[in-house]
């Protein structure tokens, strides 16, 4: 049946980062929709950002579209060219291959849900802006941009 049973979908806390880079995501949530009604070329994720929390780190992805949908609440968007508030039935989207590394922060006082969809592009990798993390689809491991892997990677 296609209907998914929202209340079955396990929930993910945080990021999988490596320390510290985790610490500011911590606060987030995630329902992986897409994979719990099947799909697999795209992803779709039901997302809450708590108060101070953040999305992920400022990152781009090389092979992989990326958009997001406010459902409740407001995040800022920081992306290269600054900063942008988005709302409730607002949207924001990121091509692949841009090289423009974005992410949303809860600078507010109250819980943020969105939606956040994504192609799942075998070949993608994901590079942070502002820190030395970069992951591929192939394996999901966070290395060093040079490729060299974590301790605990």
């Amino acid at each position: 049946m296609p209907k998914i049973d929202f209340a079955t979908v396990p929930v993910r806390h945080g990021c999988p980062y490596p320390k510290p880079f985790d610490e500011p995501c911590a606060a987030r949530t995630r329902r992986r929709l897409g994979q719990a009604g099947g799909l697999s070329d795209f992803g779709v994720n039901y997302m809450t950002l708590a108060p101070g929390g953040w999305s992920s780190q400022r990152h781009w992805h090389s092979h992989e579209d990326e958009f997001v949908y406010v459902l409740e609440g407001e995040l800022t968007l920081i992306e290269d060219q600054g900063e942008t508030l988005l709302r409730a039935g607002e949207c924001a989207a990121f091509p692949k291959g841009s090289g423009n590394g974005h992410h949303l922060v809860n600078r507010s006082t109250a819980t943020a849900v969105y939606l956040e969809a994504g192609s799942r592009h075998p070949a993608d990798v994901a590079t942070c802006s502002d820190i030395d993390v970069k992951s591929a689809n192939a394996d999901g491991r966070f290395v060093h941009k040079d490729g060299s892997p974590y301790p605990d990677g």
